[in-house]
């Protein structure tokens, strides 16, 4: 059995509910989506208990009327799990992960300036990637975007 079958079988033996929603798509690459209810206690399991010890990334996504966001977390044997959690669009709410991985505020912020995610926990700081000047309330990789007046003569 592989190292990737052994930690989907113990992450379903621990979260019941990711019977159907875990998934193995390529040697060392496992993916798993949770309800943001869920994420915190699979995620800390993963880091705690099954030594996913690096954040490798973070991506959101717009998908329509919800969004979501992927924490790509490595173990030092190569292996990636990628957990997904969705919100709603109209409240857009994840708790900060920078208590497992101080360097996952810089991703954080990222999705709080380009799609407008509210980020609990996450201390005050600067803006990332946006400039300061950037029109407050536009959010350029949301779907429904459109660049407005004051956008484009402040950012042209």
């Amino acid at each position: 059995m592989s190292v990737e079958t052994n930690i989907q079988k113990e992450l379903i033996g621990k979260f019941g509910f990711l019977e159907n929603n875990i998934r193995t798509s390529r040697p060392r690459r496992i993916f798993a989506e949770v309800s943001a209810d869920n994420f915190e206690k699979v995620f800390e399991y993963a880091v705690k208990e099954l030594y996913f010890v690096m954040l490798c990334g973070m991506t959101g996504m717009d998908d329509g009327a919800t969004f979501s966001f992927m924490y790509h977390i490595a173990r030092e044997d190569g292996i990636m799990l990628n957990l997904k959690l969705s919100v709603d669009k109209n409240n857009p709410l994840i708790k900060t992960v920078t208590g497992y991985f101080p360097g996952a505020d810089i991703y954080e912020r990222e999705v709080m300036d380009l799609l407008g995610a509210k980020v609990k926990g996450l201390p005050e700081g600067t803006r990332y990637p946006l400039s300061d000047d950037w029109p407050t309330g536009e959010y350029p990789l949301r779907k429904d975007w459109k660049r407005s007046q004051e956008g484009v003569k402040n950012n042209a």
